[in-house]
């Protein structure tokens, strides 16, 4: 029994000894450790597309799709819904020449959205109608906050804003701030799926449609600001708890630069801050870039020229990486792209006539830090793609026409296309399974 349990113990010792030199081993061979992926978005393909527009009886949607162009008038005053493949593109333009709505004015279907952003005049100046659609067959839920020169004064009446199933709500923003002169507009779903539009008709007259502006960032950029007569005046809103300190300068033709006196603007935590930028941009067309190390939100407000002036928005937009494209254009159309960095960029336009082949292709080179504008020559109601060559280049697509009483002018950021998305990071972490 001695001699047992001593070569019991031995043994043990022996796979001791073997295991503590399989793990030196296997420690000193150890291949070098692998560096966590970076995080970045990732970019997938789109597949499938739902897009809105409010309704405007009678007026006819242009709808790209599939590499062609298409149109369908809406009967009623219900919004536009349309489903589609990747790349759908949708929108109309509306022209009126007497009475208050006179002015051109575009809007692009939106896709429904967790948060949309609106920066534009208030309703003390202007005439401002929300509308929150839900296109889907299950219930929605909205918070709507304003904010003003003053900071948020919407307070609680915007909250918990019930949209059924397959309808809209058309919301007067003089009812949630009706001493707002300046706004930035937050859109939120609690649940469910909703898009929404606002519709903008100043008091001193001009008609145009709020493009959804680039949620909070430090660095925002408005393109697509066209030259010409009339007022240019810039809106930024700090909507968190921060005060912010903004950095900003003007890209045109000619040059990359700080406006003299408009060199830094301070806007205080939860306001909107309005700055006229006429004669620092001297009648050019120009994309301006804002920077601040507290996010912000910024757009901008152009009016025409005559008797009655017409008036036009433009919002902070992403860049042309993802590409672009707009379905309702006509005459009187052209592109205002924007090139940053230090190399300049390049971009390829594709105009798509309705009801005929897509015409060739062509490159436009911006030059980096500069501005420039490209005419659009088709005929008749025609779609324009845009896409990415190189470069960091922004645009926006203006409308311009001329009657006896003015300028009429519409605006829209070229907002990226529909073909690709950015999905977040994601990183393995247990507090989504703990309480």
């Amino acid at each position: 029994m001695k001699s047992f349990v001593e070569n019991r113990f031995g043994l043990l010792a022996l796979v001791i000894v073997a295991l503590a030199a399989m793990y030196g081993v296997a420690y000193v061979t150890r291949p070098a450790p692998v560096a966590p992926p970076a995080s970045v978005p990732r970019k997938v393909a789109v597949e499938s597309v739902t897009a809105v527009c409010p309704g405007t009886e009678g007026e006819k949607v242009g709808v790209y799709a599939s590499g062609s162009l298409s149109h369908e008038t809406m009967e009623k005053g219900d919004p536009y819904v349309t489903n589609g493949p990747a790349a759908l593109e949708a929108g109309y333009t509306t022209r009126a020449t007497r009475g208050d709505g006179r002015g051109l004015s575009g809007v692009r279907c939106t896709e429904p959205a967790p948060t949309t952003w609106l920066i534009g005049p208030g309703p003390a100046n202007a005439a401002v109608t929300l509308h929150l659609t839900n296109a889907d067959k299950a219930p929605a839920l909205a918070d709507v906050q304003v904010h003003a020169a003053e900071g948020p004064v919407s307070g609680d009446k915007g909250v918990g804003l019930d949209i059924a199933p397959g309808q809209h709500r058309e919301i007067d923003l003089k009812t949630l701030a009706p001493s707002a002169d300046i706004m930035a507009v937050s859109v939120t779903t609690v649940f469910g799926r909703v898009a929404v539009a606002a519709r903008t008709t100043l008091d001193t007259g001009g008609v145009d449609w709020l493009p959804a502006a680039a949620p909070p960032a430090t660095r925002v950029v408005v393109p697509g600001i066209p030259g010409g007569g009339g007022r240019r005046e810039l809106l930024v809103a700090a909507p968190g708890t921060t005060d912010a300190l903004v950095r900003v300068k003007a890209v045109s033709k000619d040059a990359e630069y700080a406006m003299r006196g408009r060199e830094t603007i301070d806007v205080p935590a939860g306001s909107v801050v309005s700055v006229d930028v006429t004669t620092g941009l001297s009648g050019s067309s120009a994309a301006l870039v804002f920077t601040s190390e507290t996010p912000i939100v910024a757009g901008a407000v152009m009016t025409g020229t005559g008797r009655r002036q017409d008036v036009a928005f433009t919002a902070g937009t992403p860049s042309l990486d993802l590409g672009s494209a707009v379905a309702r254009n006509g005459a009187g159309s052209r592109l205002i792209l924007t090139a940053l960095g230090g190399d300049g960029g390049k971009v390829r336009v594709q105009v798509v006539p309705g009801g005929r082949p897509p015409e060739p292709p062509f490159d436009v080179d911006v030059a980096a830090g500069r501005t420039r504008e490209v005419p659009l020559k088709a005929k008749g109601d025609f779609a324009i793609v845009v896409t990415p060559v190189s470069g960091e280049v922004y645009g926006g697509r203006v409308v311009e026409e001329r009657d006896k009483n003015g300028r009429l002018l519409t605006v829209q950021p070229l907002a990226p296309g529909r073909i690709w998305t950015l999905l977040p990071p994601l990183t393995d972490t247990p507090r989504v399974v703990l309480p």
